[in-house]
């Protein structure tokens, strides 16, 4: 495998337009020096919130700005800090970041304790009466909702102040494993050599040659083992920073302090485990039907992303957009010409891998920026499906940007791994439906599974990790590298069934690959959120115009509404069991179709 190109020989087209948020970092710095200034502006509102519904509409509205500006100076810090993992100015400037967030949460923090000191029916008066309140009426609901977990003014400037140290936890993992970590390079069955990096490991391990994946895999693994102690101090500190934030507020557990502000139920986590659980055995019948149609004698971890098909479809970035845009039809014109734009002439996504650059892809993106991605795209199906999935976020923050006031435009991660996952399936199935091809179905139904694992059989075995590690934390028991790897190993063990075959300290480690996990409760998200997106996928691709309109308000809806009522607007209950058992149906159909096609 070829090493990725350097930085500078990849053209303008496939970069970002990182220009168009500042046109050089002596714009950023200005910016940021002018930010920091007037962040002290807040001040001149404190202790004045009662004096009516103007001054409170005026104070929200200065921090509510003062909050994007900030933001749009972090996204344009991650530009360069995630492209090159060598420009230490780039990792300055988001580490400066920390501290202008640190000192914006802390002068902000008397607002909400005076806010709550109005009362509700006067503020709910005021905002009836105070047309720059009204923007702001779902927050304050939400404010007070979240009343008896808001804490005095002094705590909260405190909890402001400590943001900058608590979560600063989260770039060390980053610098560990995007700088620091190094990997033995892989071997194929020739004895040809390939550089294991962030950025080339996910197409090692597709790759169709057994000796290169198994050589691949174990170089990841056997680098993430090597710095098992500094990745456990590490993560461990990173538990104990939300079970600290969760006892400061007030909260019974860590679980219900990440789910409580957006008002989702505990009961979604467990149901989501137990769900899944329930359904193991489909993910063993997969298994064995990959093992056969491989022809191996027993299957291995490193089989699960083999190709099974020697011609896998070549599709270049161009020819992904414009599969992309076919599949989404569904959802209008409108949706489909802002995707071309936005990936063709505006320059959102950074495209193709190169030396330095971060594992994995992500979007990114304020209200007055673009809604930026990064990827490393490879021209086959799962980097088009990847696209897909990043290009879903951001059409989401798209239309979330263009339709509501800034306070509203952040919806939560619950929300948002419906959208990515929707353009997932919905591309898939129109693929499914317009090339009945045997090749390229096997193909399709491989990429398909690849997308599942991951979401619908590796999330769920880390959110039971997760809360179990938390919940050991909150009980006060000391935990130790092995102790994860131990945890780790054991969930694998019930999802492979005894039908794939691994050595448990290579798979245990896979934890600490999953930067995830620094987002508090994240990872139940993406199996909720394929769960729901499937279900939302079926009638629009099935042509139910109604079902694109509300799926449609549901972008538009931003972070108005509470994620549970946000989805049910599109017309799909999460607070049941329901999706989650009809994308298992989904996948025990991929399955069967899967050993039909390869028998």
């Amino acid at each position: 495998m070829a090493m990725p190109l350097d930085r500078a020989e990849i053209p303008a087209k496939y970069k970002w337009n990182a220009e168009s948020v500042f046109p050089d970092r002596a714009a950023w710095r200005a910016e940021k020096d002018a930010v920091v200034n007037a962040i002290a502006q807040l001040e001149t509102y404190r202790g004045r919130l009662k004096e009516g519904g103007q001054v409170v509409a005026d104070c929200l509205e200065s921090a509510s700005q003062l909050q994007r500006r900030a933001v749009t100076l972090i996204v344009y810090a991650q530009f360069a800090a995630s492209v090159d993992s060598a420009d230490t100015e780039a990792m300055g400037m988001t580490g400066q970041m920390g501290g202008v967030f640190g000192r914006l949460g802390a002068t902000a923090s008397f607002i909400e304790p005076e806010l709550l000191a109005v009362g509700q029916d006067t503020l709910n008066r005021w905002t009836a009466e105070t047309s720059a309140l009204q923007p702001y009426a779902h927050y304050l609901e939400n404010l007070f909702r979240l009343q008896k977990h808001v804490r005095s003014a002094e705590v909260e400037e405190i909890l402001g102040l400590a943001t900058e140290p608590l979560f600063a936890i989260d770039a060390i993992y980053d610098q560990i494993t995007d700088t620091d970590l190094k990997f033995a390079d892989a071997t194929d069955s020739q004895g040809g050599k390939h550089p294991v990096m962030q950025s080339t490991w996910e197409k090692l391990r597709s790759s169709p040659d057994r000796v290169l994946r198994q050589s691949s895999l174990e170089s990841y693994a056997d680098g993430y083992l090597s710095f098992k102690n500094a990745i456990t101090a590490n993560y461990l500190a990173a538990v104990k920073r939300d079970v600290f934030i969760a006892r400061a507020r007030g909260y019974n557990s860590s679980l219900e302090a990440s789910l409580f502000p957006n008002n989702i139920p505990v009961e979604v986590y467990h149901a989501l485990v137990n769900t899944y659980r329930k359904n193991i055995p489909t993910w063993h019948r997969y298994w064995e039907v990959k093992r056969r149609a491989l022809g191996v004698d027993v299957m291995r971890p490193y089989d699960i992303w083999a190709p099974l098909v020697t011609d896998e479809p070549v599709i270049s970035y161009e020819q992904a957009i414009d599969l992309i845009s076919e599949g989404m039809k569904p959802l209008g014109q409108e949706y489909v010409d802002i995707l071309r734009r936005g990936t063709l002439e505006e320059r959102w996504v950074d495209v193709y891998p190169n030396t330095g650059k971060r594992q994995g892809a992500f979007s990114t993106g304020t209200q007055g920026t673009h809604p930026f991605i990064m990827t490393s795209y490879s021209d086959n199906l799962f980097g088009m499906s990847t696209l897909a999935h990043e290009l879903g976020h951001s059409m989401h923050s798209y239309f979330s940007n263009h339709t509501q006031p800034y306070v509203n435009t952040d919806y939560s991660l619950f929300v948002a791994e419906v959208a990515s996952n929707f353009n997932q399936a919905t591309v898939r199935a129109h693929l499914m439906k317009t090339n009945p091809d045997r090749t390229f179905q096997i193909a399709l139904i491989n990429e398909a599974m690849y997308n599942l694992h991951r979401y619908f059989f590796i999330m769920p075995i880390l959110a039971q990790f997760e809360l179990e590690v938390h919940e050991r934390v909150e009980r006060g028991e000391s935990i130790t590298p092995d102790d994860l790897i131990e945890l780790c190993a054991s969930l694998y063990e019930e999802g492979y069934g005894g039908v794939v075959q691994w050595e448990r300290e290579r798979i245990g480690i896979t934890w600490a690959q999953f930067g995830h996990l620094y987002a508090n409760f994240y990872v139940f998200q993406y199996a909720t959120g394929i769960s729901a997106a499937h279900a939302l996928s079926a009638p629009i691709v099935a042509g139910d115009s109604a079902a694109a309109q509300r799926y449609l308000q549901m972008l538009r809806a931003g972070g108005s509404v509470y994620p549970t009522e946000a989805l049910k607007l599109a017309g799909v209950d999460m607070t049941t069991p329901v999706a989650v058992e009809k994308t298992f149906e989904t996948l025990a159909g991929y399955v069967a179709k899967l050993d039909e096609l390869t028998r």
